[in-house]
């Protein structure tokens, strides 16, 4: 049996289209898509962020390189930071996006310490995983070392009482209803420390 782990889920998600290379921003649509959000005219956001409404307007339209103190300006008259002038626009504005995964009903992929079930596969460019899984193992030996990847994630106790063991952090006993989140680059596992298979709901970040 093919071994599934985090990674796997995750590849799997991004085949599936869930993810899209970046495009090369435009500074200047950045600007003037902030602009046109707030409603405002080329002569309000020149005055709101104390620059000359020529100057705006060549920015916009990629006619000239702003300096930096240009850019303080324009992040503090559109109320952001500089950082989010650099992110890039959307290009496709989708609004009320549902998946709805009956009990049961997700793709289930087995091991001989979780056995994962995804949920929301329907869904396209998500920025999340979210699985549940049944937690099989007993025993931190029962792994192959720790688990760690990319991105940020978060557990949630449905069922049974689980051990949280982490790379830096004291193995933590966790019953129904609590959670923690944390930077999955740390290495991390799960046992059931139950009589049964403890269940959880896990998030995994694929930014």
């Amino acid at each position: 049996m093919q071994k599934t782990t985090p990674e796997n889920l995750i590849r799997v998600a991004r085949e599936n289209g869930q993810q899209e290379e970046a495009e090369p921003l435009n500074l200047g649509e950045r600007v003037r898509e902030l602009r046109t959000a707030r409603g405002w005219t080329l002569e309000q956001a020149a005055k709101q962020a104390g620059l000359a409404r020529s100057t705006l307007s060549k920015i916009e339209n990629g006619q000239m390189s702003p300096t930096y103190d240009a850019l303080k300006k324009l992040a503090v008259g559109l109320e952001i930071s500089v950082p989010q002038l650099f992110t890039p626009p959307q290009r496709e504005q989708v609004n009320g996006r549902m998946s709805v995964t009956k009990a049961g009903e997700g793709t289930h992929q087995a091991t001989a310490t979780y056995e994962h079930e995804l949920l929301g596969e329907a869904l396209t460019k998500k920025q999340m995983l979210p699985y549940r899984a049944r937690i099989r193992a007993r025993d931190i030996s029962e792994f192959d070392g720790w688990v760690r990847h990319d991105g940020e994630e978060f557990l949630y106790v449905l069922t049974g009482v689980v051990r949280l063991y982490t790379e830096f952090y004291e193995p933590l006993e966790m019953r129904r209803g609590d959670s923690a989140y944390y930077d999955a680059t740390m290495g991390h596992n799960v046992i059931s420390i139950s009589d049964e298979d403890a269940t959880i709901l896990w998030v995994t970040s694929l930014a």
